[in-house]
């Protein structure tokens, strides 16, 4: 277990629940990040996916902004830009501008999927393969546009110079963490889809990190599927929301977000497919009691620093309570975690 805190935070893809508008969907992702700011979140970070029917956060930047706006103190940023799909020059630019808008608020987590299919991929930007393969120089590049010394430059991003921008490296393979040590930045595994090669990753991380200018040692975050409610069976039954969501991933049957419904047959033998139980692995769903133990198990097995909470229900108010109650456990997991004689003295 570790001895210091772990901080929390939320991954928001703006899920479309059913009969639910954009402009309403983006008004709940609102109310989440001012929700999650009361309740002691770390930061607020907006994924990028395209051509779904269910997610609604495909252009990051502008939903930065508006939760920024809408905001105060949390953090906001990307979870992450898919940089092969973007011009390093722009991305500087979004981001320098959220920068000065928002001083010191602003996060920029990178990755190299497309955040979406092939074909999809391609009429975002014709060569991203050839972009995907550059990943490590485009983030040089970004990393360059944010340095005082670019001034001197011909091609700049003045917005974006000398801008206090923190950049991740986000990953669901042991290729990102190779990236993230070499690179000294922090790291981001996608463990709450993609599994398998979570502690793989983990460690090579930490056996390779090399202090940089941004992190002098290493700092890890992982993804986590949770549904707290007050009862199993309530969180279960919120959780079939999730299933079907998987299961239209994996179908290409794609739809917004489906209502709840009891645990039926069908659902649970769809469960029990083994790309299903291995996408769904770091789910944690259950009553508070029970995914505080999960949590705790988690965090006590890979020693993560930082947990970002993604939970898809289909009813904004049953998602506000999940992340309340999730916010509840962190406190209670951290308050055991600082040693006594810290607690006494008023360390933390």
């Amino acid at each position: 277990m570790n001895s210091r805190p772990t901080v929390y935070s939320i991954l928001e893809l703006a899920i479309v629940a059913q009969g639910n508008s954009m402009s309403e969907t983006f008004a709940n992702t609102l109310s989440l990040a001012q929700r999650a700011e009361s309740l002691g979140y770390e930061r607020f970070w907006l994924a990028e996916h395209h051509n779904s029917d269910s997610v609604g956060s495909s252009s990051p930047p502008v939903l930065i902004g508006h939760v920024a706006a809408g905001t105060k103190t949390i953090r906001v940023g990307s979870g992450g830009i898919m940089l092969p799909n973007h011009s390093p020059l722009v991305v500087a630019e979004q981001f320098g501008t959220l920068g000065n808008l928002y001083p010191n608020r602003i996060d920029l987590g990178l990755g190299r999927a497309p955040g979406t299919d092939q074909a999809t991929a391609q009429a975002i930007r014709s060569d991203f393969m050839q972009a995907a393969h550059s990943f490590p120089r485009e983030i040089e590049k970004i990393q360059q546009f944010f340095s005082p010394a670019n001034k001197k430059f011909s091609v700049r991003a003045p917005v974006a110079e000398g801008v206090n921008v923190p950049l991740y490296v986000l990953g669901s393979s042991t290729d990102s963490a190779h990236l993230a040590a070499e690179k000294g930045l922090p790291y981001a595994f996608a463990s709450h889809f993609a599994t398998a090669k979570l502690f793989d990753a983990l460690k090579i991380y930490r056996e390779e990190f090399s202090p940089s200018a941004a992190l002098s040692s290493p700092y890890t975050m992982a993804g986590v599927n949770i549904v707290v409610a007050d009862t199993d069976e309530q969180a279960q039954e919120m959780f079939t929301s999730v299933l079907r969501m998987f299961i239209g991933l994996l179908t290409g049957n794609r739809q917004p977000l489906q209502p709840p419904t009891a645990m039926t047959a069908e659902l649970n033998q769809a469960l029990q497919h083994p790309t299903l139980q291995q996408m769904l692995k770091y789910s944690f769903v259950g009553s508070k009691e029970t995914v505080k133990q999960q949590v705790r198990d988690f965090i006590g097995q890979t020693g993560v620093d930082e947990l970002i909470a993604v939970t898809a229900i289909y009813d904004h108010e049953d998602r506000l309570q999940s992340y309340t109650l999730f916010a509840e456990i962190m406190k209670e997991i951290n308050a055991a975690t600082v040693p006594v004689t810290q607690r006494e003295q008023g360390v933390c």
